[in-house]
């Protein structure tokens, strides 16, 4: 994903100054095709020859000029979860890596407490639910929960980091009414969300019962903010075998503005930690 996000910033870039592909490899003394390649997002780069593209192209902005100098570095670096490709399907691929580099995360959940916000025994109940989708005699099936719950474990490392990515979640109440894995697993998610409502950059919603019909009745929607605000938001649509990612500016438009509207209709986040004590106690 930094490949790409760093290929389509530095053609745009390009094609902004009037310069020539041709001219631009000259300036890093590389071929034309090594540029085009770097500018699809299929090879990586040196950080000193983005800088010198950079000065072609006339960046003189030090916020995009690091942040493209920080996906250079990270586009050179295989990523963590390479490691676990035998249980990531290809179209969730994409949202790891914008995930990783994320600023901002907003999500709406209808069925499930997010993936970043899910205790290991909450996590790995949810997972054993896709036994239903790749079939109860599935050989290997244990180990595959098991993967899979260490690679959602090891996601949520980007809300404790040095520089953690901002969550901010609204929650339906009948996925945190539901008792996956049963009562205890529940009455330890609930816990472990009141823990994590009081970081400072974390935002837990609930969206009560009492609120109603809203507008996203469907299914969970997840909006990532790329940083450096030179980058479209990326809107991930996860569904029962794939995943929708719609780009087009209109439509993305549509999503934020939802998400807004969630926010609005949603308990504030000290109601909401007060309803999930409440629910902690009824549970």
């Amino acid at each position: 994903m930094p490949r790409l996000i760093l290929g389509a910033r530095l053609r745009e870039l390009r094609e902004a100054c009037g310069m020539s592909r041709a001219e631009a490899a000259w300036a890093i003394r590389a071929s034309e095709s090594k540029m085009s390649r770097l500018e699809r997002g299929r090879t990586g780069c040196k950080a000193r020859d983005v800088a010198d593209l950079l000065t072609g192209y006339g960046v003189t902005d030090e916020a995009e000029r690091a942040t493209l100098l920080a996906l250079a570095e990270q586009a050179n670096v295989p990523v963590w979860w390479q490691a676990y490709a035998d249980v990531v399907p290809s179209w969730f691929e994409t949202y790891l890596g914008v995930e990783q580099a994320a600023r901002v995360i907003r999500g709406y959940e209808v069925q499930f407490v997010p993936g970043l916000l899910q205790t290991a025994d909450y996590a790995r109940a949810v997972i054993r639910l896709g036994r239903i989708r790749e079939g109860f005699a599935a050989p290997g099936w244990e180990r595959r929960v098991a993967r899979r719950t260490e690679l959602r474990l090891a996601r949520q490392r980007i809300l404790h980091r040095e520089r953690p990515a901002r969550l901010w979640a609204v929650i339906d109440e009948a996925a945190l009414r539901r008792p996956v894995g049963g009562l205890a697993t529940l009455r330890r998610q609930l816990a472990h969300l009141v823990a994590m409502s009081e970081l400072p950059h974390v935002t837990i919603q609930v969206m009560p019962f009492h609120a109603g019909g809203h507008a996203a009745a469907g299914g969970p929607v997840s909006i990532v903010r790329l940083p450096g605000g030179a980058f479209p938001d990326v809107v991930f649509l996860e569904q029962l075998t794939n995943a929708v990612y719609p780009t087009r500016p209109a439509e993305v438009e549509r999503y934020l503005h939802l998400m807004n509207q969630l926010a609005v209709q949603a308990e504030e986040p000290g109601p909401s930690r007060e309803l999930l004590h409440r629910m902690m106690r009824e549970t």
